[in-house]
């Protein structure tokens, strides 16, 4: 079994060599070319675009909900099949259980699994 030892030793920063260097001055260079954009400059004045008295979603029509009956939403009951049409429980394809409700319906899922 390995061991995994990690180092915490601090890295040493390194002088850029020439070329970094001159890399780093063609950077500087360009950056004084293409001066930066600032945002803080373009303020407009939006007061003549929008206003307080004017609604921002148009002219929808309010439709009001329907009333409240007070009635309690209550859990609908169980649905609990009783059993009185199917004829028996047949499998289809390794232990996939399926109703049968007529005759037919037993002789075609007979010859399915053969």
């Amino acid at each position: 079994m390995q061991m995994i030892h990690t180092s915490f030793k601090k890295v040493k920063k390194h002088k850029p060599n020439a070329k970094q260097r001159e890399l780093d001055s063609s950077w500087q260079d360009l950056l004084k070319k293409y001066p930066a954009k600032s945002f803080s400059d373009n303020k407009k004045d939006l007061s003549s675009v929008y206003s307080l008295g004017k609604s921002a979603r148009g002219d929808t029509p309010r439709i009001p909900s329907l009333p409240f009956t007070g009635a309690p939403c209550t859990k609908a009951p169980d649905k609990v099949y009783t059993g009185t049409m199917m004829k028996g429980i047949g499998t289809m394809h390794k232990s996939n259980a399926v109703p049968i409700f007529s005759d037919e319906e037993a002789i075609a899922i007979a010859n399915m699994r053969r």
